[in-house]
């Protein structure tokens, strides 16, 4: 009777103080810490789990988030070769959960007693840090050493906060905003630099194929003389042969270059009646050796005069 009156008294005050505002009874959440105070002083910090505590004498102060969280700025700087650019800041950071000697000094108790806002702190610091470290750097220098300067902003805030029970797990700059007339002439630049080197690129591409031409060009002109050098030599050949061949039949060497040079008038005669495009052909009076075609040709011009008259 006497377990059953007691359980039935703790029923009753949990229920009272829980509609009152106070509960008696809680739980923690993983990877969270609540802050117990008694009669407004620090008392305890409970870990995850079931917990009691008294009714109107004892309260949750605060649950502490223990995982890593992430706070995001956008930041301004002036560069060293004075241009102001924005930056886009994101850090990643946590309670500290090392155990400590002393309660005080954990990273719970100092998270929640010693700064009241956390993130704008961070932000005063990480402003000041990054301001410090952009002026040494040139606009094309900020964006070469995006990292390095992040690292710097990471180490200069991370002592900074640790004091207040927080550690900064990463600093990264994500984005780095340009003013839009600078942005303009960067954009200008490059394009200018991009048609330079296509321009480079197409007259190399031109010379070399004015050198493959050439050089192609050059061969087949190798070639073309050897095949002339060859055809001249056929001829020479063949006319030795044909001269031999009349000299043997009884003819003397006179009369056999003047049937050479007959044959090849008429040959000539053949091919112009074939191409169908000769209006007037001049021959000479006579296949003598001696004998030139100039008088000839002087003689048909002033029978065309006459003629024309």
């Amino acid at each position: 009777m006497i377990l059953l009156s007691i359980i039935f008294l703790l029923v009753v005050l949990a229920v009272v103080s829980a509609v009152m505002g106070s509960p008696m009874f809680f739980v923690v959440r993983q990877q969270e810490s609540s802050i117990i105070e008694r009669l407004g002083k620090f008392n305890r910090i409970v870990t995850p789990g079931f917990h009691v505590m008294i009714p109107f004498i004892e309260r949750r102060a605060a649950n502490v988030n223990l995982r890593t969280q992430e706070a995001r700025y956008s930041l301004n700087g002036k560069t060293k070769d004075n241009v102001t650019i924005g930056t886009a800041v994101s850090v990643q950071f946590r309670v500290e959960q090392n155990q400590a000697p002393v309660v005080e000094q954990s990273g719970v108790y100092r998270s929640y007693y010693i700064l009241s806002n956390p993130i704008n702190q961070m932000e005063s610091y990480i402003a000041d840090a990054l301001r410090s470290a952009i002026p040494g750097y040139t606009l094309d220098e900020v964006f070469d050493n995006k990292d390095l300067i992040a690292q710097n902003v990471k180490d200069s805030v991370t002592e900074l906060m640790a004091g207040y029970g927080y550690e900064i797990i990463t600093t990264l700059i994500t984005d780095i905003e340009l003013p839009k007339d600078v942005e303009r002439s960067m954009n200008a630049i490059n394009s200018a630099q991009r048609d330079q080197e296509a321009a480079k690129a197409l007259a190399e591409a031109e010379r070399t194929k004015t050198v493959v031409a050439a050089k192609a060009q050059a061969e087949a002109m190798e070639q073309t003389g050897i095949g002339i050098a060859n055809q001249r030599k056929a001829i020479a050949d063949g006319i030795a042969a044909s001269l031999d061949t009349i000299k043997s039949s009884g003819v003397t060497a006179q009369e056999a270059n003047e049937l050479f040079l007959y044959t090849q008038w008429v040959e000539m005669m053949n091919s112009f009646a074939e191409s169908g495009k000769a209006s007037t052909v001049v021959l000479p009076s006579s296949f003598d050796s001696k004998s030139s075609i100039l008088p000839d040709m002087l003689a048909a011009q002033q029978t065309e005069k006459g003629s024309g008259e």
